[in-house]
């Protein structure tokens, strides 16, 4: 049985059935078939494929503020990560027809199987990921295609469908429900098992359609279920398939959809390759090629390509040529692509993938009315964004905050809070790093499936920061690892969480306490040092918070010279890696809790945790039982901070560079104090300290060199072209012959701190630190 057609727009036809409509889910040319077939039949109510509880939402698809793409979203209630979704674009059949009901006062109801049972099935009875639409196993399309003789399914719909012209819209409606009905008997039904459900229960809300209404029903739905809705079955027959289905608890809304997720290169399976083309050819079915040269080529001038008038009339000629050669009524998408390479991209593939990025798939993002259903966290979400006029957008854009703002600062916090929960609406951007600074970068982009996390996160509260406190004190409670709790504090003070910081540093507090490997405290310092910097910044109390750090700097000052003794070379990297992580956050800490006494060990210099600090990298490198990578580093970070002279640092190198010293163990405090940013300039410029290592160069057995050799090629090969060179320069010289460089004229031979203090207040002006002094 076949679907009846529709008679000519200008008398209702009476049917003695439903009128079945079959459709290709997105498929501008269904939409249009779908619109002419209903102003022809002018149905007394329409039936669309979609979750029958969806019902009590369809009329908020006539509100003004709902703009396709969106979906329907459900989402099981105890369990909101279970979700489907069922997109609809403003070229899908399936909107059309929803529209063309509520514009009219048509009773419209979606007859497909309930949420209720899909979300409660197991898993391998759904179609895929996020997909709700029932793609049957075997491709219609591809069959259709291949029985036509075409290989490519997308062609030979567009041919038959999307690029007829002025034939009959209707015509295609009586073709496939015929071709569906032949492909389903040939293969037995050859759809995925869940189909027969689903169409069971279509029948019956068919059934009852009729019963209210009488015949004059009309059915949009995928062709492929057309035969199933057609063919006579008992009411009993069709109750048993859905006797005993699972239930759960399920909640509706309608959410913002992008076109780049209704592409099938997103994971959605029902998804089609290009609607931004698509939805193009909907939007403007009279002279669909020459309208959209001119939308490629406004789109290349925008990024400054230059395109003239010549180049788009070219361009369209050149792509009627191709249709014309290639035998199809009208240039498709790939005929509108080889021309635009050809002639307004003159060959190149780069600007292409721009028109195919915004134009071929497309960046639309849809909108629904704030009378949508929500969770309350949803609410808030909406409420805080619009009064921080963040406008979620599906390209993803970057955002500059400057936190001495108020409003950048409540960004910053809702962004942090958020991705606690979760949403991932935002991510750091790289660029503006650095410790404490004032300053943050974002790239934000919002994806549909974010409304299921923000559904998933409604359980930890009714509010964005009611929900992150509770997600925050829960994951502290429940963190294995120092480190993740110390990574943890450092979030809740990015967030502004100031009820969550008692349980996260109690629990911080008590891990620390119990946790005796100097590793993994000193792994954890860091992230502490940096929490108290940004608490700085955004003004937030973290006296407790420093408190807490002082403890673990001193326990890590304790142990760690005794943890250094008998490392592998592995673990001798390692533990030099974290005295690089140690230092800044040594010094970050000495800003925020000093000490306010002097310390005889220090030359009179404030006792406190940098104090304590030198302490401990002096001892490192004056033990011969420490590894030579960290005593080279533990030297070289001395010499730096001015706590090592010249003379002391000349002492440390002969003695690890001694001839007794072993080969491997020279290379690697060679590494330790010469590896790294600055490294090259330092030998460079000591004239002693360079030559010292071109005696032990050249002392160097040949049996120990090869060993020693893949460690000094990775510490000099760091170095920057120039820095080797001169290097090498200044060892061709020969021993001895390396000096300082001669002064500058003009500049004195040590600095003028009177002088450099002039520039302090400008400082603090460009870096914002004038405020915190």
């Amino acid at each position: 049985m076949t679907a009846p057609a529709a008679a000519p727009a200008d008398s209702r036809t009476r049917t003695s059935g439903p009128l079945l409509l079959g459709i290709r889910h997105h498929g501008p040319g269904s939409a249009r078939g779908v619109a002419a077939a209903l102003d022809a039949a002018r149905p007394d109510a329409v039936l669309i494929e979609g979750p029958a509880e969806a019902d009590a939402l369809a009329a908020l698809a006539a509100d003004p503020r709902t703009v396709p793409p969106v979906a329907l979203l459900a989402h099981a209630v105890d369990d909101p990560g279970r979700a489907a979704f069922w997109p609809f674009a403003a070229f899908s059949p399936e909107w059309t027809a929803l529209r063309w009901a509520l514009d009219r006062d048509v009773p419209v109801r979606f007859v497909d199987l309930p949420a209720a049972h899909t979300l409660a099935a197991d898993p391998t009875w759904g179609d895929g990921e996020g997909e709700a639409d029932g793609t049957p196993r075997t491709d219609p399309l591809a069959e259709l295609a291949r029985a036509a003789g075409h290989q490519d399914p997308e062609q030979w719909w567009e041919d038959v469908v999307e690029l007829r012209g002025d034939t009959d819209p209707l015509a295609p409606f009586a073709a496939l429900a015929e071709a569906m009905t032949a492909l389903r008997e040939r293969d037995g039904h050859g759809g995925h098992p869940r189909d027969l459900v689903r169409e069971a229960h279509m029948r019956l809300r068919l059934r009852a359609a009729r019963k209210e209404f009488g015949d004059a029903v009309a059915v949009v739905c995928g062709a492929w279920h057309v035969p199933a809705l057609a063919r006579r079955t008992t009411v009993a027959a069709d109750r048993a398939l859905l006797k005993g289905l699972p239930r759960a608890k399920v909640a509706l809304t309608w959410v913002p959809w992008t076109h780049r997720r209704l592409a099938r290169r997103s994971g959605y399976g029902a998804g089609i390759e290009s609607p931004g083309w698509y939805g193009h050819l909907f939007t403007a079915p009279d002279r669909p090629v020459e309208r959209w040269m001119t939308k490629v080529a406004g789109l290349l001038r925008e990024a400054d390509h230059p395109v003239s008038s010549a180049h788009v009339i070219e361009a369209v000629r050149l792509a009627e040529a191709l249709a014309a050669l290639r035998g199809r009524p009208r240039p498709g998408l790939p005929e509108t692509t080889d021309a635009v390479r050809a002639v307004l991209c003159e060959g190149s593939d780069v600007p292409l993938a721009l028109v195919r990025d915004r134009l071929v798939v497309g960046d639309a993002l849809g909108e629904v009315p704030p009378t949508a259903p929500a969770v309350p966290l949803q609410r808030d979400l909406d409420r805080l964004r619009r009064s921080l006029r963040l406008r979620p957008e599906a390209d993803e854009r970057a955002l500059d905050l400057d936190l001495r703002g108020t409003t950048d600062a409540a960004r910053s916090r809702l962004l942090h809070r958020l991705r606690l929960l979760g949403v991932d609406w935002g991510a750091p951007a790289p660029g503006r790093a650095g410790t404490g600074t004032f300053r943050e970068s974002w790239l934000l982009r919002w994806r549909p499936e974010l409304h299921v996390r923000v559904a998933e996160a409604g359980v930890w509260g009714t509010t964005v920061e009611a929900a992150a406190t509770a997600r925050a004190a829960s994951r502290a409670l429940a963190a294995d690892t120092l480190g993740e709790i110390t990574a943890l504090a450092e979030r809740c003070l990015l967030a502004g969480l100031a009820d969550a910081l008692p349980t996260v540093l109690g629990a911080l507090a008590d891990r620390a306490a119990l946790d005796t490997d100097v590793a993994h405290l000193a792994d954890a310092l860091p992230a502490l040092a940096r929490a108290l910097r940004y608490g700085d910044v955004r003004g937030t109390d973290t006296a407790a918070l420093a408190g807490v750090a002082t403890g673990l700097a001193d326990r890590v000052c304790v142990g760690l010279p005794p943890a250094c003794a008998g490392l592998d070379p592995d673990a001798a990297a390692a533990m030099r890696d974290r005295l690089d992580a140690l230092h800044p956050a040594i010094a970050l800490l000495q800003e925020a809790a000093p000490g306010p006494a002097p310390d005889p060990s220090a030359a009179g210099e404030p006792a406190g945790p940098a104090a304590r600090w030198a302490g401990v990298l002096r001892r490192l490198a004056e033990t011969e039982r420490t590894p030579g990578a960290v005593r080279g580093r533990a030297a070289r970070i001395l010499l730096d901070e001015g706590r090592l002279t010249d003379d002391e640092a000349a002492r440390l190198m002969g003695l690890a560079l001694s001839p007794g010293a072993p080969p491997a163990s020279a290379a690697a405090w060679v590494d330790g104090f010469v590896g790294g940013t600055g490294g090259g300039l330092l030998l460079v410029h000591d004239a002693r300290l360079l030559a010292l290592l071109d005696r032990w160069l050249s002392g160097v057995p040949a049996e120990a060199f090869t060993d020693v050799l893949p460690l000094l090629r990775r510490t000099f090969g760091a170095y920057e072209p120039g820095v080797r060179r001169t290097l090498g320069e200044l060892a061709a010289r020969g021993p001895g012959t390396a000096r300082r460089p001669a002064a500058v004229p003009g500049f004195a031979a040590a600095p003028d701190a009177e002088r450099a203090a002039g520039v302090l207040p400008l400082l603090d002006l460009v870096l914002g630190t004038e405020a915190a002094a």
